[in-house]
């Protein structure tokens, strides 16, 4: 096995771990609610998944524990019977994430290729539950947890000023999705198909919180006229009169991180909003969402000849390598966004900042399946969930950086305002 691949076993279950070590005796099943999972349930569910496809999958192995796909199985145990299982104690747990963990590294040590991608699927899995789990102790109002490798947010007081304005993006014919040689992709990146783009103009920076609290100070979620007939429903259903962890206090709007208030910061991204909030931003600023083909354009292409964009594409927004933290903020290094002035190194070819990390951003697309989809080794993925989600694009400052490329697609429900999601817009 490969020691990039035995690094990333050990660090994901050291970060999910990190996790575990952060709840409270009260909290290991935490209260019942449609956008979060019992947090026991979750760590053992990551640990089964590692197993079902690492171990018994690819390896050929009996199963660990006979209850566990009666347990673990997400596809088959429905969401609300997952607070009366008879769950194995923390402790019993952590056993259970320790014993896959070395049985993973030893049967890798001697496998094939095959076997290693299915690894690699078992990290990403594993990586898309830390930011849940993280971001569930958002939703519940825990507080932060200490992770390793924890550091201050980048600031942008060593960052150029980021240029005001949209970043101009030609037309022409852009190859959406993960080319066939890009190495390991999700199936609903696949297949890359052309696409045309007529030119567009894209805000190079993400909408700030001082920007939407104008929104919000002018009325915005009184105004019928700026909703949906859908977003409206939801407004009403909700009650939302803004976003959902703001407060208005007698000094100003403050918002909630985790279990303390902190005065809202003009220069952050807004995060925590659903799409029918940006989709209704967008119409009070005379602006809209970008179409996902847009927003991976804007962070992957490059000006072409005569005006037209290149047939080359980036992998990531500043070039083919990796993240680091000069360029994103990403890898939970801070559980908490960066100005977006920050990271001018990680700008795209035109002049876009911050898409990739710090804050996930909507998109006016839907979530539906590229043409000549075919699903993957994990087959419940994607597929249940075309036509029923919203497309969002780049990371936020707790997705692990392996898990991304500009052609990584992530999926929510227009009403979910857990994930640290923000928006950016374009000229109308």
């Amino acid at each position: 096995m490969d020691d990039d691949l035995a690094a990333w076993i050990r660090g994901a279950r050291a970060r999910t771990i990190a996790l575990a070590d952060a709840l409270a005796p009260d909290a290991l099943l935490g209260p019942r609610l449609a956008i979060v999972n019992p947090p026991l349930w979750e760590l053992g569910h990551v640990a089964w998944f590692q197993e079902r496809w690492v171990l018994r999958h690819a390896l050929g192995r009996p199963p660990l524990r006979a209850d566990g796909d009666a347990l673990y199985d997400s596809s088959a145990v429905p969401h609300d019977a997952r607070w009366e299982l008879p769950l194995p104690t923390l402790a019993g747990t952590l056993a259970y994430l320790a014993e896959v963990e070395d049985r993973v590294l030893d049967g890798l040590a001697r496998a094939g290729e095959r076997e290693r991608e299915l690894a690699r699927l078992t990290v990403f899995h594993e990586d898309m539950h830390f930011e849940a789990m993280a971001f569930s102790r958002q939703t519940l109002g825990w507080r932060a947890p200490a992770l390793p490798g924890a550091a201050p947010p980048p600031g942008a007081s060593a960052s150029p000023a980021l240029p005001a304005g949209d970043a101009q993006v030609p037309g022409g014919t852009f190859l959406l999705g993960a080319p066939d040689d890009a190495g390991f992709a999700f199936d609903n990146e696949r297949r890359a198909h052309p696409v045309e783009l007529s030119p567009f103009r894209i805000a190079r920076a993400p909408v700030t919180q001082a920007r939407f609290a104008e929104f919000v100070g002018d009325g915005g979620y009184r105004r019928r006229e700026l909703w949906t007939a859908e977003g409206w429903r939801w407004r009403e259903e909700a009650g939302a009169a803004h976003p959902v962890y703001w407060e208005r206090a007698a000094g100003g709007w403050s918002r909630r991180e985790f279990d303390r208030q902190v005065p809202l910061e003009p220069d952050l991204p807004v995060v925590n909003v659903c799409w029918y909030e940006a989709d209704a931003f967008c119409r009070w600023a005379g602006r809209r969402l970008p179409t996902e083909s847009e927003w991976e354009a804007a962070a992957a292409g490059e000006p072409g000849p005569g005006g037209s964009l290149s047939a080359r594409k980036r992998r990531y927004p500043w070039g083919e390598e990796p993240p680091g933290a000069s360029r994103a903020h990403l890898d939970a290094r801070a559980l908490r966004a960066a100005p977006v002035a920050a990271l001018a190194a990680g700008d795209s070819a035109f002049g876009c900042r911050q898409l990739l990390g710090n804050v996930w951003e909507w998109t006016a697309s839907d979530f539906l399946p590229y043409p000549g989809f075919e699903p993957g080794a994990y087959r419940e993925y994607s597929a249940p969930w075309f036509g029923s989600h919203k497309v969002l694009r780049g990371g936020s400052f707790a997705t692990p950086g392996r898990l991304l490329r500009n052609t990584w697609r992530n999926f929510y429900t227009p009403d979910r305002r857990d994930p640290w999601a923000g928006f950016r817009t374009c000229a109308a």
